[in-house]
């Protein structure tokens, strides 16, 4: 029974967990002693982009979908996931509500002149705000320059009172 597991043993292939060892030591150069170096290089996943026809097609033909198991195959035969119809479809339902909006006419703002010009407003306000400030100091000097040489109280006016 041992010797039919030991030649079971090395007759069998090598298993993903054991592959993947010896991947790793032959990318570390650990690799036994009488292993060859592999050149291959293994290319990287990258990330799919549909373009807006393909999401079209792709969710015009989820929505043909009756039959148990129609959505499935679809799904295995594009090769996506049924997060990708969900967010697809929420794509496509904010277009739609935003295309039914109704459009302002004439030029768009742009935001960066907008943010310009209020800038430029809120100078000039300020301008404003320190001259009228300027003046009340100026004012509030003279009173009481005035009233010091009139002799009154800083509090009282002339005109006002007894």
């Amino acid at each position: 029974m041992i010797e039919l597991q030991e030649k079971t043993m090395e007759t069998a292939p090598v298993s993903a967990p054991e592959g993947a060892l010896e991947d790793a030591r032959r990318a570390t150069g650990n690799a036994p002693s009488g292993a060859q170096h592999d050149p291959e290089v293994i290319a990287t996943a990258k990330r799919r982009r549909f373009s807006s026809s393909d999401k079209r097609r792709i969710l015009e033909a989820a929505d043909r979908c009756t039959q148990p198991g129609d959505m499935g195959a679809l799904l295995r035969k594009e090769g996506i996931d049924s997060s990708h119809l969900a967010t697809w479809r929420k794509q496509r339902a904010a277009d739609e509500r935003a295309a039914l909006e109704p459009q302002k006419r004439g030029r768009k703002a742009d935001p960066a002149l907008a943010e310009d010009r209020r800038v430029a407003d809120l100078a000039s306000e300020n301008d404003r705000l320190r001259r009228q400030l300027a003046q009340a100091l100026t004012t509030i000097d003279v009173q009481k320059k005035l009233c010091a040489l009139l002799g009154l109280p800083a509090g009282e006016m002339p005109g006002e009172g007894s």
